[in-house]
């Protein structure tokens, strides 16, 4: 799980460098709103248009290799887009990292659930906090080293922690090879089943999820500069959000354990339109906080939809996984797109007042979530263990 962990860390790391960059890309090239987004979507769609497809490919075959060779695409991604010289190499750079992204999330998730034992929600919460910590420290390493040496020896600088990250993860390899899922006694694997309608149900609440997520991603720095502060202090409030997140990612994974995976989900996506809208209206310190209750709730719940997501598809583990990432990613960065051409169009404040809406979508299709039902090699505990409402 260190192993699997960390290369979530560093692979995380180089995706959450892009939004950290996307002020100084934006100054560079003297981009619009929608022009900036677009560098989001580059990255994101490359994710999700792959990400299920790689998790086929380790349904089917097995591929422990993208595990490594997804952190090093990342991490040599974002160090040429430090130095790419126009836009329109730029936009493709981009969207080659987020193919390193997509990569090593469907393997990396699903070995996860092999080490995690009978803790699923916690153990793939200790999995996603290397990737929530690694999101986090984007901004936090890159800000300052784009500030003090330039965008492109600061780029450059960050994408080495990443490459090292992929050669440690490659020494795991033969230790991670040996480890087996973990059966619920008495069940045999072909019980297990998978439930189509149940994961399409979730996958709106995802989609729904990442409209506000990855509207926050793109624009908190450039709303904190439009009130006239610089890109620096966008960037702190960014990495106060993944940070919040990170920690939230420990606190979830845990109380889902005890209390039930959808009802846990149910609360945190609840809380999102508040507190996105006491970000955007107040402001400030109470502003800050609210912005790290969005944290909280959003990333502390990546681990609670991909755990759901195996349950729902046993049979398939890594498209799940997949599915789950892949999907959050491909609908954000559409989003993110359009809430740009809302911005340009209006203003950037109204675009952020309406992304804030989404997630109440999302706590209504919460209430049509079933009990997943557990078999199989994945599964680790019976359904009932998973209670909405009881």
């Amino acid at each position: 799980m260190t192993a699997l962990s960390g290369g979530h860390l560093a692979t995380d790391f180089a995706s959450g460098s892009v939004p950290a960059m996307l002020p100084f890309f934006a100054a560079k090239f003297d981009l619009s709103y929608t022009l900036t987004a677009v560098l989001m979507l580059a990255a994101l769609a490359s994710s999700s248009l792959t990400q299920p497809l790689f998790g086929l490919w380790s349904d089917k075959r097995g591929a422990l290799w993208l595990l490594p060779a997804g952190i090093a695409l990342a991490g040599a991604g974002i160090g040429l887009a430090a130095i790419a010289p126009t836009y329109a190499l730029l936009v493709p750079i981009v969207f080659f990292t987020g193919l390193g992204v997509a990569a090593f999330h469907p393997e990396g998730a699903k070995f996860a659930v092999f080490a995690s034992g009978r803790k699923r929600a916690s153990g793939m919460s200790l999995f996603n906090i290397g990737g929530n910590t690694g999101y986090a420290l984007g901004p936090i390493i890159v800000t300052p080293l784009v500030v003090w040496l330039g965008l492109g020896v600061g780029g450059v600088l960050a994408s080495i922690p990443v490459l090292i990250g992929a050669v440690v993860v490659l020494t795991a390899l033969p230790h991670l090879s040996r480890l087996q899922p973990v059966a619920v006694p008495g069940r045999r694997v072909t019980e297990a089943r998978d439930d189509v309608r149940a994961m399409v149900i979730l996958g709106g609440v995802i989609g729904l999820r990442s409209v506000a997520w990855f509207g926050l991603l793109t624009f908190v720095p450039l709303w904190v500069v439009s009130l006239g502060n610089s890109e620096a202090d966008g960037n702190r409030l960014l990495s106060l959000m993944l940070l919040a997140g990170a920690a939230g990612t420990l606190l979830l994974g845990p109380t889902a354990d005890r209390f039930g995976l959808r009802r846990t989900l149910l609360v945190a996506q609840a809380v999102l339109t508040p507190m996105i809208l006491v970000f955007v209206l107040v402001g400030g310190v109470v502003g800050a906080v609210a912005l790290m209750a969005v944290g909280i709730c959003v990333v502390g719940t990546f681990g609670l939809t991909m755990v759901l997501s195996q349950m729902y598809l046993p049979q398939h583990v890594g498209m799940a996984s997949g599915l789950s990432v892949g999907l959050a990613m491909g609908l954000g960065g559409v989003a993110a797109v359009a809430l740009g051409g809302l911005a340009d169009a209006v203003d950037l404040r109204t675009a952020l007042i309406c992304c804030a809406f989404a997630p109440l979508l999302g706590v209504v299709l919460c209430f049509f979530l079933p009990a997943p039902n557990v078999a199989g090699p994945v599964a680790t505990a019976p359904s009932s263990a998973y209670p909405l409402l009881d």
